[in-house]
């Protein structure tokens, strides 16, 4: 009888642990990442997630474990820290909006404060001395599944408001497709008042064939051969932005509210593509911060396999996209 009790207990135990390495609990481990010793990995055990402290604040990494980085990056400003200038870098990061070629260009290039709390990571960069901005990045990966909260945090730390929004750009690893969605489509005259802006920019040219427009959705593909950049934006109140990269997608969304003040004339989504990356953009409001204020935005990610686009039509977008959007 006691045997048998210590072969069931054996069993439950190993279950258990058999049980945790399916499910994937988070685990966040200190790692050496492209030169650079001082990074993080999030893990689930099917993603991956690598946060460096070196730079930043900067997420560098975002894949299926042991896969290709859905994010761009370059060899070349890798374990490097310290510039005069600003570096792109690649992955993700956290700007101010709207775009100025001196503010919105405040150097990270100096070690950022990493904390872990359980599941959680935070990212926190000092105060830019030339803005007055602290930035914060803390990611939050699902404990299954390829879920990532990300929340962007901007806290102005001047004796006076400043007028800024939070701008998340995820800068994608080449040869992919990016895709974007409008608002509900409607019929005239039963909807006679514009839904939404599209925006450009002195450089955007639509006969680009980079570009693609369906009645609902936007279409832009990155070509390592084409020299010229473009750029586009618009608003959605359920702001997305996909990337295709071969049979997998990567998709982030973020709320935004149609009765606040966006920058870029009334932009919450922009992307952005030249020779070597394309990027996927997010805006929140552009807001009055007060002296000790805080913004905050919040991306949500998920990664996705198997993905198969006959053709770049709105039959076979709705295909992948609806049930996609609905799940989240």
């Amino acid at each position: 009888m006691i045997g048998m009790c210590r072969v069931e207990v054996l069993v439950v135990v190993v279950s258990m642990v058999f049980a945790l390495r399916v499910t994937g609990a988070v685990r966040i481990e200190k790692i050496s990442y492209q030169g650079w010793p001082n990074c993080y990995r999030v893990s689930n055990g099917e993603v991956e997630l690598v946060v460096t402290g070196d730079v930043g604040p900067r997420i560098l990494r975002y894949a299926f474990v042991g896969e290709r980085n859905f994010f761009k990056e370059y060899p070349e400003m890798m374990g490097k820290s310290g510039e005069k200038q600003w570096m792109i870098r690649g992955g993700h990061r956290l700007w101010r909006a709207p775009e100025d070629p001196k503010l919105t260009y405040a150097l990270d290039n100096d070690p950022v404060k990493i904390d872990v709390r359980g599941s959680v990571l935070i990212a926190t960069q000092p105060v830019e001395a030339l803005t007055g901005i602290e930035k914060q990045i803390e990611v939050r990966l699902a404990a299954r599944g390829t879920a990532v909260e990300v929340v962007h945090r901007m806290r102005n730390t001047l004796r006076r408001p400043q007028e800024f929004a939070a701008w998340a750009l995820t800068v994608m690893a080449p040869g992919g497709v990016a895709v974007t969605g409008f608002p509900p489509r409607g019929r005239h005259p039963e909807v006679l008042l514009p839904t939404n802006p599209l925006v450009m920019w002195a450089y955007t040219d639509f006969s680009d064939p980079r570009w693609t427009f369906t009645k609902k959705y936007l279409i832009l593909r990155q070509d390592p051969q084409a020299r010229e950049p473009q750029k586009a934006g618009l608003f959605h109140p359920d702001t997305w932005g996909a990337y295709v990269l071969g049979t997998d997608l990567f998709l982030k969304r973020s709320k935004a509210d149609p009765s606040q003040r966006y920058p870029d004339f009334g932009c919450s989504f922009e992307t952005f593509t030249n020779q070597d990356m394309l990027e996927l953009e997010t805006l929140g409001p552009l807001t009055q911060v007060r002296a000790g204020g805080t913004v905050e935005h919040i991306e949500r990610w998920s990664l996705h396999r198997n993905v198969r686009i006959g053709a770049w039509n709105d039959e076979q977008l709705d295909r992948v996209f609806v049930p996609l959007l609905g799940a989240h």
